[in-house]
């Protein structure tokens, strides 16, 4: 199923107005993702409790199908609550949702979005006076001093399996989970009371992978102080590393900021 944002057109966004308009909403179907259908998907996700961003993508799609959000899903409230508990503007923390996030914290299947990587593995089997050089030898998809080997999806979850057939817990905290791609080996540091814990709560709900990223934010006094003065390349790349400016990470981030202000300011 498509994402639609404004601008966007074509017969499924048709599709999308005509089954708005079945729902009560006020617009007509013109084909094309305009400011009416925006307004409408809104009206939809404040009804619901989905986080509010005008956004039509699967859980839109879901809600609208059900009348009702899936309790898994991210809330606007927990946006909300994110965003007083570090104490930044809440659309500091709508761009980070919209930008850093694929949408959905979940694989088809249920499971927690991962990726697990291999150069953590390595550093974690170190950790616990395991060689990793005779591992990497035989697996080097598993095990390596260099990222890579990635092949994305479900398939992530083989290879996590492989690994833990070696170390369980290593294997959980080399890979990143969730939404906002938390990694495991943060799990002491965040205060979580063993790995398990953090994997359990990475697979409860949407809500529980945000906590996991604000915990991750309030724990680095440079990624605060970024997201406080909205210093976007700052924040980009203590977040996702030297390479975001790769990704445009700070302008989309400055974007989406500036989109929801703008938001924030008309409605106020």
């Amino acid at each position: 199923m498509k994402t639609h944002v404004l601008g966007d057109h074509g017969a499924d966004v048709g599709l999308l107005q005509s089954r708005l308009i079945r729902a009560g909403y006020a617009l007509g179907v013109s084909h094309v993702y305009d400011a009416a259908t925006e307004a409408a998907v809104t009206a939809l996700q404040k009804k619901t409790g989905l986080v509010v961003d005008g956004i039509a993508g699967p859980k839109t799609y879901a809600a609208l199908a059900t009348g009702q959000r899936d309790p898994k899903h991210l809330a606007d409230a927990d946006l909300v609550r994110a965003a007083d508990t570090l104490s930044v503007p809440l659309a500091c923390v709508r761009a980070v949702n919209e930008v850093e996030t694929t949408g959905s914290g979940y694989l088809v299947d249920g499971r927690p979005k991962i990726l697990f990587e291999r150069h953590v593995f390595w550093r974690r089997l170190k950790a616990r006076g395991i060689d990793p050089a005779p591992i990497a030898a035989k697996y080097p998809t598993i095990v390596s001093q260099t990222p890579g080997g990635y092949q994305g999806g479900q398939a992530e979850y083989t290879r996590l399996a492989s690994a833990e057939l070696i170390d369980p817990a290593a294997a959980y905290e080399s890979a990143s989970w969730g939404a906002f791609q938390v990694m495991g080996e943060n799990w002491q540091q965040l205060g979580y009371a063993s790995i398990d814990e953090f994997v359990s709560r990475m697979e409860n709900s949407e809500a529980d992978q945000l906590d996991a990223f604000v915990r991750f934010v309030a724990a680095d006094s440079g990624l605060v102080a970024a997201l406080k003065g909205r210093k976007w390349a700052a924040f980009a790349k203590g977040y996702n590393g030297p390479d975001f400016a790769r990704n445009l990470y700070d302008v989309k981030l400055s974007r989406a900021y500036d989109k929801y202000t703008a938001t924030e300011q008309a409605a106020a």
